[in-house]
């Protein structure tokens, strides 16, 4: 019975259990009730074996590699280990071992359930793993790895110890196939990792597996593939593929500190030897300039251009005859481009073929400018500093949502990320608001000149009008003069700090990086040249060695500190600038809806009181009113982003590096404490913190040239009345 009961237990069938672990009932009244609870542990144990290996027979079968490594490894585990003590047991009893074989004829039940007994937890376990994995068609190795190292993580050490060991196996078999992504640039037909385009698929990486280790994954894989694919003279040396082998074969994803380390070396690598043979500085220098003159506007003409091709486009679709299709499409705006390009530099810059329009929301009917006031609750979150959303000015332009891209394509994919590329769209977003609204402030400018010069020519040096009617139609002509001057007088002030005090000037310092100063510079020309190396010091650029990891930590000290110069970082000054933005917009449409002069003409109707010579017009009450508003809430936005401004200087920075698409994208969810701050720590109180806060710093000069903001409101008060 012995000798059966071992065989049961290495998975053979016996009659002692017809079924399961229940005992035949012959045998029952043979045994003690203490001999048959023994006999059915030990059934319960072989039962739960047999399972387990018919599971794993079963699944060897399957299609996917990680799930035949776990059963190979699962069979392996039971045969050294469980069928081992099987094996060894036996040979005890031959041997007739005191232990066993009491008085060398008896083997107590009890004796091997004691042997047997430690397995039961762990079959247990293992048994449920089966029925886990059985109940999916498809595991993917992600969600695999997890679980095993979930179930790892227990308190029974034999369990922990298998299921470690099957984590391994799977993780084993995953690096296999990351080791031919990383160093060959392949993607295996069955159970791949990555998609056609290197980004990796759902599934499949281990949670364990940092973003920033996925992120080097798929920019390594990509890169090392695309240069295979392309045949490229200059091929990754065998002797690096091999060392950057082997350091994956020391690490597995669930060591994570480490496992990241050597994926962050590798890329590092790859990237050092992408930059001296693939991604030359010139491909660089190009992009840069590109991005600067399109995104940032440093190429003025250009951009004029495009303003105002985008308006005619406007007015044409509102103006065009019935039946014919007046929607605003992408390939009208890209058209639009080409001939904002004519008789410009630009015209024969082949960059521009790789700028194109995007419409989030579909084609468009152009919507006229709107007369409505900015809302209460947005005029007196800006007015009191409170705006805690993110601010966009991707609308203001077109009057939608409108995002200016730019193709990247191999290779300068590896220098340019999405996420660059979004700060970009945000900066030009909010650049080219400011430009077209400083334009049609000039232009109304330019309107309310000539209306006054055609009423010159009639009514001499008044106003004309009754008496009470003439002073009414000054003090309404002086207000719209006064509202188009402020107005004129703060975006000509904004847009010069920001076109001149941080887009010319970090680009110029971030081009002298890149392609060294081409002779030796004044003294405080080239304390500009400063830049963040790999430990986020500050270093001369005569002093830089430009490696590939320190091109892009300098691209994205650039970004970062053109989003802090241009108060992108700062919610509640984004907010008031939009608002500026609107209510400048608002007034223009009114004086154009006016026909181009604040003052109606004395003959249209409501322009003179009607029955009395004392009275003043209805049409111009109407007027001063509209004017009067604006004009109070206008100087309202002006001291309240005086405030913000002042207040913002006087934030104590953070100890960590900001990162500028988060900063621009995501500004909502840190407040006030913006990337401004996080900056100043980036030079250690030298390039980063004082560079910035000069920036803003030049702006609150700039609008407080007479002393306006900074005085007390009372003195102020008392100087205009004394005016």
């Amino acid at each position: 019975m012995i000798a059966e009961i071992l065989l049961v237990l290495a998975g053979h069938s016996s009659s002692i259990f017809p079924s399961d672990h229940t005992i035949n009932p012959a045998f029952r009244p043979l045994l003690h009730p203490g001999e048959e609870q023994c006999l059915q542990a030990i059934g319960r144990i072989a039962t739960r074996y047999r399972s387990i290996k018919k599971a794993c027979l079963t699944l060897t079968r399957s299609q996917s590699r990680y799930i035949c490594a776990l059963c190979a490894t699962l069979i392996q585990i039971l045969k050294d280990e469980y069928e081992g003590v099987v094996v060894e047991t036996e040979a005890k009893l031959l041997k007739r071992d005191p232990e066993l074989v009491a008085r060398g004829s008896f083997v107590p039940l009890t004796a091997i359930l004691a042997i047997f007994s430690g397995w039961e937890s762990p079959f247990i376990a293992l048994e449920s793993l089966m029925e886990q994995i059985e109940s999916k068609d498809e595991w993917k190795p992600g969600p695999l790895i997890d679980m095993l190292m979930a179930r790892s993580k227990t308190g029974t050490s034999r369990i922990a110890d298998i299921f470690s060991r099957l984590s391994t196996a799977v993780q084993r078999t995953w690096r296999a196939q990351l080791a031919a992504l990383l160093v060959h640039g392949s993607i295996t037909a069955t159970d791949p990792l990555a998609s056609g385009d290197y980004v990796l698929l759902e599934g499949s990486t281990p949670a364990c597996v940092s973003p920033q280790a996925r992120e080097s994954i798929m920019y390594v894989g990509r890169a090392i593939g695309t240069v295979k694919h392309k045949k490229w003279a200059h091929q990754i040396p065998r002797e690096q593929a091999v060392e950057h082998a082997q350091l994956l074969d020391t690490v597995l994803p669930e060591d994570r500190y480490k496992f990241d380390s050597v994926i962050g070396q590798i890329r590092t690598n790859v990237s050092e030897w992408l930059w001296l043979h693939v991604l030359t500085r010139k491909d660089v220098e190009e992009a840069v300039v590109s991005l600067a003159n399109y995104f940032l506007l440093r190429n003025g003409e250009f951009c004029l251009a495009l303003i105002r091709d985008i308006e005619k486009l406007k007015i044409s679709r509102l103006t065009t005859r019935t039946g014919v299709p007046s929607m605003i499409k992408e390939q009208d705006l890209n058209l639009a481009l080409l001939r904002a390009s004519l008789s410009t530099t630009a015209q024969h810059d082949p960059s521009l073929l790789k700028l194109k329009f995007k419409l989030p929301s579909g084609p468009i009917r152009p919507l006229l400018p709107s007369f409505s006031k900015v809302g209460s609750k947005s005029l007196l979150s800006s007015v009191n500093g409170s705006f805690n959303e993110t601010t966009s000015f991707d609308d203001l332009l077109l009057g939608t949502s409108l995002l200016l891209t730019y193709d990247t394509t191999w290779p300068l994919d590896l220098f340019l990320h999405a996420s660059d590329l979004q700060v970009y769209s945000a900066l030009f977003g909010y650049l080219s608001s400011v430009r077209k609204t400083q334009t049609r402030i000039h232009g109304c400018w330019t309107s309310l000149s000539n209306a006054q010069r055609a009423r010159r020519r009639w009514t001499g040096l008044g106003e004309g009008g009754t008496a009470e009617d003439l002073m009414v139609r000054q003090q309404l002509l002086r207000f719209g003069w006064g509202a188009v001057r402020d107005m004129g007088w703060f975006l000509d002030t904004l847009l010069e700090y920001v076109m001149v005090d941080v887009v010319d000037l970090e680009f110029r310092r971030l081009k002298d990086l890149i392609t060294g100063p081409a002779r030796e510079r004044s003294e405080g020309v080239g304390r500009e040249g400063a830049a963040v190396t790999h430990d986020g010091n500050v270093a001369s650029s005569s002093h830089v060695r430009l490696d590939f990891t320190t091109l892009r930590n300098i691209h994205t000290t650039y970004l970062e500190r053109l989003v802090a110069g241009c108060l992108l970082s700062n919610p509640s000054l984004t907010g008031t600038v939009r608002s500026i933005l609107e209510i400048c917009e608002r007034f223009v449409a009114q004086v154009e809806r006016w026909g181009g002069d604040v003052l109606p003409a004395l003959l249209f109707e409501g322009s003179l009181a009607a029955g009395g010579h004392d009275k003043v017009g209805t049409l111009v009450q109407e007027r001063f009113q509209v004017v009067s508003e604006i004009d109070k809430s206008l100087h309202e936005l002006f001291e309240s982003f005086y405030q913000q401004l002042t207040l913002m200087t006087s934030y104590q920075p953070f100890t960590a590096a900001g990162d500028a698409s988060r900063s621009v994208l995501i500004n909502a969810s840190i407040g006030n404490i913006s990337t401004l701050q996080r900056t100043f720590a980036r030079g250690k109180g030298l390039e980063g913190e004082g560079e910035v806060r000069r920036h803003v710093e030049q702006l609150l000069l700039r609008l407080d040239f007479n002393g306006r903001f900074s005085k007390p409101k009372w003195l102020a008060e008392d100087m205009e009345d004394g005016l």
